[in-house]
């Protein structure tokens, strides 16, 4: 699956429609975003389950604002349309395959559990 771009008319759509994203935020002058995108095309291929989009966050500044993205590369990942991953720095192929292995294990009938306990115990 080709990676898809996101914009501010695209992004809650492609989070709404699909149970599982990951979003590479990245610019076009950051080195190590350039260096990280042949990775992220890459391992892409070997997922046809799971949407890899990419928010270029020079022209995308309200969607970085949002998620308060303050260093780039930044890796986000949606299950659910919940976020369960969100870490600045770019990833050897080797870790950002185990990263999505996990991600794509967890429990998130139990995550959605946890999610409501902390709403209700900071309500």
């Amino acid at each position: 699956m080709a990676v898809v771009e996101l914009t501010q008319d695209n992004f809650e759509q492609t989070i709404k429609d699909n149970d599982f994203v990951i979003v590479d935020f990245w610019a076009p002058w950051c080195g190590p975003c350039r260096s990280f995108a042949p990775i992220y095309d890459k391992v892409s291929a070997d997922f046809d389950d799971i949407v890899f989009a990419k928010v270029n966050t020079e022209e995308e500044r309200e969607i970085a604002g949002h998620f308060q993205i303050r260093s780039i590369p930044t890796l986000m990942i949606f299950r659910q349309q919940i976020i369960i991953f969100s870490q600045a720095g770019a990833l050897p192929e080797g870790s950002f395959r185990q990263l999505l292995q996990k991600a794509s294990e967890l429990d998130m009938v139990e995550v959605r559990r946890q999610v409501e306990a902390q709403k209700t115990a900071t309500a």
